[in-house]
């Protein structure tokens, strides 16, 4: 039934589209108002940029080796001291004016600042991972509060979907899905991680929880780190990309291409897991227990069935591009790595993190992609990414206090909407870039609005996942549909194909009658329940001519209801739903 009626919607979806879509032109502002604005930025920063014409030029980029010698390095850029800033509104500024600094020096103007309404929506996705309530939105939007964008953002820092949303993000690249895992489950992975991440445990300390997980799945969640990536070479592979930043698989079978790393350097890191002990999952249709398998450091060499690639080298373990340390037989050599790979000294470490909230929060890193930091992939903006570094390092990597400098800049809180000549170069960070909802952000607005926030998630701990260890619950199987085999959702590119967009056209979230009678609570009037259906949705009211072409349509209906829902059904398929902006 649900379908018949959705597709008797869509037959009319382009009329119903039409009305709900807001008519005004996404444009620059008036070029006067503009070149104002651009004239009054350039005037602040014109003592900046005599400082910054005073600094000697970096170092033209270097040559790319050719494929297959690795023996040429590229020139290391002069090192620049950075001053960096203690205290988080310094620090805030200091990301505003090395980005402006840049924008001026190439001419380009920066988009004026965010609406309350993009702001509060973006902010709840981007730190929640869901749109804000009707009812939050209109505390936002309503507050006379001038400090009111730096108290939500601390609101949503402590909110529990921050930790919710974190554990989204970090368990699609910890916990590798694939058809030997097809016994385990992440589910409590991610709880551990929601339960890390709301309790702000330091990154350092986190990553060293993961890296050297010991015990069973019941009694440290975090051993699942290692028993979905069961072999040296994936471990490997992934603390390079995760924690470092780097794609040091490039150099598992062969010195690298594009970098002078060595084979020997990739299986000198891969030493570390060699004496790792993780047991295989058992079959949960055969009443397998998975919760009671686990990981274990050995004495020797690990013998665990194809624990070792065949193209496996025996080497020393060794500190990727450092030194050789002394661990005994008897002594756990992941321990060794993990305080190598945490410390504040690590030249990887605090970069590759901030480079990676970076690009989550603008979609897009200062060095893209993200584990591709190497000398011939440089920064868009180096003094920046080190600057952040040192002082996410300094600070115990803290990654709240991280999320809350970044998004207190005025550089996030620009709007979308692009300005003329600004939109050439995302990397200038010239204007924030609209991006696309995670399959798992989709879901939950979508639950949001229907009255589940909770939705479905994260059930059969003991094991009996999907196919390739997926989610089996109603969030996971939907997850998997919208990511159409991906091992990752694109931020800035809408992969969605057909199958995705029918699938969200004839869902009960987006097709439910009751969702609209549960939104509109008491109005009556049309432009009273129109109100609380945008406020529910997008996170703003509804325009005046939205208003009039809408109250239009439902006053020319048989059931004002059944208009309403197929008002409701056209906001949730549209992109202004679907994305962020």
């Amino acid at each position: 039934m649900r379908t018949i009626r959705a597709l008797a919607v869509f037959a009319a979806s382009a009329f119903v589209f039409a009305l709900v879509i807001d008519p005004r032109p996404v444009a620059a502002d008036p070029k006067a108002d503009a070149k104002a604005k651009a004239k009054e930025l350039r005037k602040l920063l014109k003592k900046q940029l005599e400082e910054e014409a005073k600094k000697p030029a970096e170092p033209k980029k270097a040559d790319v080796a050719k494929k297959g010698d690795a023996t040429q390095t590229p020139p290391k850029p002069a090192a620049k001291p950075v001053a960096v800033p203690k205290d988080n509104a310094a620090l805030t500024k200091f990301i505003d004016d090395q980005i402006n600094a840049k924008l001026t020096a190439d001419k380009v103007t920066p988009s004026l600042l965010s609406s309350d309404e993009e702001f509060v929506r973006r902010v709840y996705l981007d730190i929640t991972g869901v749109i804000p309530t009707a009812q939050q939105a209109v505390a936002f939007l309503d507050s006379k509060d001038p400090y009111k964008r730096s108290v939500l953002i601390d609101e949503l820092l402590a909110s529990p979907n921050f930790g919710r949303h974190q554990a989204d993000v970090w368990q699609a690249k910890l916990y590798l899905r694939e058809s030997d895992n097809r016994f385990l489950t992440a589910g409590p992975l991610v709880k551990w991680l929601e339960g890390e991440f709301n309790t702000n445990t330091p990154w350092d300390k986190l990553v060293t929880s993961l890296v050297t997980a010991t015990g069973t799945v019941e009694a440290n969640p975090a051993t699942l780190y290692t028993l979905s990536n069961r072999s040296v070479d994936k471990l490997t592979d992934s603390v390079g990309q995760h924690f470092m930043g780097i794609q040091l698989m490039c150099a598992q079978c062969h010195n690298h291409p594009f970098t002078a790393w060595k084979q020997s350097e990739y299986w000198g890191m891969a030493a570390f897991f060699s004496k790792t002990v993780a047991d295989k999952p058992k079959n949960t249709n055969k009443g397998g227990d998975n919760t009671q398998i686990g990981v274990h450091e050995g004495a020797g060499k690990s013998k665990v069935k194809d624990f070792f690639p065949e193209s496996a080298k025996t080497v020393p373990a060794k500190f990727f591009g450092g030194a050789e340390p002394k661990i005994a037989d008897k002594d756990p050599a992941r321990p060794v790595l993990a305080a190598w790979l945490t410390s504040k000294d690590n030249p990887y470490f605090a970069k590759a993190m901030v480079n990676r909230t970076w690009a989550q929060l603008f979609g897009l890193g200062f060095v893209n992609p993200v584990d591709d930091m190497h000398e011939a992939n440089p920064a868009s903006h180096p003094d920046l990414l080190a600057g952040l570094s040192q002082s996410f390092a300094d600070g115990g990597f803290d990654l709240k206090n991280l999320y809350r400098v970044i998004c207190n800049s005025r550089t996030y809180q620009r709007s979308s909407k692009p300005l003329d000549g600004n939109d050439a170069d995302p990397h200038r960070f010239a204007r924030m870039a609209v991006k696309v909802l995670t399959p798992e952000q989709l879901f939950d607005s979508l639950a949001a609005v229907n009255g589940n926030s909770a939705g479905d998630r994260g059930k059969g701990d003991k094991g009996g996942a999907g196919p390739k260890g997926q989610d089996n619950s109603t969030r996971g199987r939907f997850v998997a549909f919208f990511l159409a085999g991906a091992e990752e959702a694109s931020t800035t590119e809408y992969e969605a194909g057909i199958p995705q967009a029918l699938k969200l056209m004839n869902s009960r979230q987006a097709v439910n009658p009751a969702a609209v009678k549960a939104l509109a609570g008491s109005a009556t009037k049309p432009a009273e329940v129109l109100e609380k259906l945008y406020l529910s949705t997008l996170a703003r009211r509804p325009t005046k001519d939205e208003v009039v072409r809408l109250s239009g349509y439902v006053g020319k209906a048989t059931n004002a209801a059944d208009a309403y829902g197929d008002i409701l059904w056209a906001i949730l398929n549209s992109s202004e739903f679907t994305m962020c902006k």
